[in-house]
């Protein structure tokens, strides 16, 4: 994925994150020209992973947690002219216990849950695209992208394997998991998302900008009216992605 500064106009606050204002998002395309392909593995007792696989070439890939949802946003790709990214989406577990999501999501509560559910995400998942879809890119060329606390996930994954993941897409993190002090030398792009209707989750993506930025990495924060919830995320996901392409 590119580095090219997004041509949105763009305005500072005291605390020095970059708030790009929000654009016009296209209604989905539907149908979409993409398929949709899910295989189970074996993790969990049998994890679904659901990939969208974009009407073009691949040229850019998202890896993506809450894989159930994110994975049918391709329609919003397309209608932004977008059809060359793959979204690989790992869903959710299926437990009814929201913590159980949280404990894989947030290296902040249970680490041996979260260590296993970073193999499987990272290493089994995405040998599986590798040897059965065919597709391998560069980290410039690939993202990792979140919603809530998915968005955490994304945020943990990114530091953590910035040399497979150039890119963050974290929308209205949760507040788990946090800047650490000591930011890794080697750092991600990311493009942060909080909503005017979610004013605790937009506190926590300001954080993240801030203390991204400061460690000297490349930082979009988006900041609009919205509520925490599928449709604010799905209608900025298209400009996630054509500003980490530089369209």
């Amino acid at each position: 994925m590119t580095t090219q500064d997004s041509s949105a106009p763009t305005s500072g606050d005291a605390a020095g994150a970059v708030h790009h204002e929000a654009r016009p998002v296209a209604v989905p395309v539907d149908p979409i020209a993409g398929e949709l392909i899910t295989e189970t593995f074996a993790y969990d007792g049998g994890r679904q992973v659901t990939v969208y696989v974009p009407p073009e070439q691949t040229q850019e890939i998202v890896y993506a947690g809450d894989g159930q949802l994110i994975s049918q946003w391709g329609g919003y790709l397309e209608a932004a002219g977008l059809t060359t990214t793959m979204i690989v989406g790992v869903h959710r577990t299926d437990a009814d216990d929201e913590m159980v999501r949280i404990k894989e999501y947030s290296p902040s509560f249970d680490e041996d849950r979260f260590a296993a559910h970073e193999q499987f995400f990272v290493e089994d998942v995405r040998e599986w695209v590798r040897s059965d879809l065919g597709v391998r890119l560069s980290a410039e060329r690939t993202a990792v992208c979140g919603v809530s606390a998915g968005a955490e996930l994304s945020l943990a994954l990114g530091l953590r394997h910035p040399d497979i993941y150039g890119v963050i897409f974290a929308a209205s993190p949760g507040g788990g998991y946090r800047p650490p002090v000591i930011m890794p030398k080697q750092l991600p792009r990311a493009y942060l998302l909080g909503g005017t209707e979610e004013p605790w989750f937009l506190e926590n993506a300001t954080r993240w900008a801030d203390a991204l930025r400061d460690a000297g990495a490349d930082v979009v924060i988006t900041e609009r009216a919205g509520d925490h919830g599928d449709p604010f995320w799905a209608e900025e996901f298209p400009l996630m992605v054509g500003w980490a392409v530089g369209r």
